[in-house]
């Protein structure tokens, strides 16, 4: 079982994943947690450049196939042997991210990303997708109250923000059986018990 989680920055994807995780373990199941762009060594370096790499502009086209090469490592060194041996894999963001960032907020052609990423994920598409949808003004306001270090996308500006969100809005009816749109708003124990009542009748 591979679920994935997508959302912008402060909508508690994180935590959702925690009590998830926490969740299936306490029911049986062996899980593997990682993220995006991420979860190994080649991977982790690739993210290095693009969330904190500040000092020279990094282009559009650019952007989508580093975002594209760190997931085409991190599906085939972990994703992959870990489903075959059985896990469920929860990953923090995954090919949607990139539907959204590069293709819908960045302007890209859509069918350029989804091209580019389908060859990067090998056909390892998500059983489950929980989209956690936020205000962009709620989102900045806890971005804020965090108070940590912006990457490079954090700091992008609102209307970027504003373009990410109705992306994935628009992704929702691209894949309705596949996503799960989720209102980020609500109290953080009503969505754990929307995400795993959600989960179980998946994994039947």
């Amino acid at each position: 079982m591979f679920i994935t989680f997508e959302g912008p920055d402060g909508s508690g994807k994180t935590t959702q994943i925690e009590r998830l995780t926490q969740t299936l373990e306490a029911s049986g199941c062996h899980v593997v947690c990682t993220r995006e762009p991420g979860g190994t060594q080649v991977a982790e370096k690739i993210r290095d450049i693009l969330l904190f790499e500040m000092e020279e502009t990094i282009h559009k086209e650019t952007e989508m196939l580093l975002y594209a090469s760190a997931r085409a490592q991190h599906v085939r060194e972990l994703i992959i042997p870990s489903l075959e041996a059985g896990y469920v894999v929860l990953c923090d963001r995954y090919i949607d991210s990139s539907l959204v960032y590069q293709g819908m907020a960045r302007g890209l052609s859509l069918e350029t990303v989804l091209a580019v990423n389908e060859l990067a994920i090998g056909g390892v598409w998500p059983d489950l997708t929980f989209v956690l949808d936020l205000p962009v003004d709620e989102s900045l306001s806890r971005l804020q109250k965090m108070n940590k270090e912006l990457d490079r996308l954090e700091q992008e500006k609102k209307e970027f923000k504003e373009k990410t969100r109705q992306g994935y809005l628009q992704l929702k009816k691209m894949y309705p059986e596949r996503i799960v749109l989720l209102d980020a708003m609500e109290k953080p124990n009503i969505l754990q018990k929307v995400i795993w009542e959600t989960t179980q009748e998946a994994m039947k």
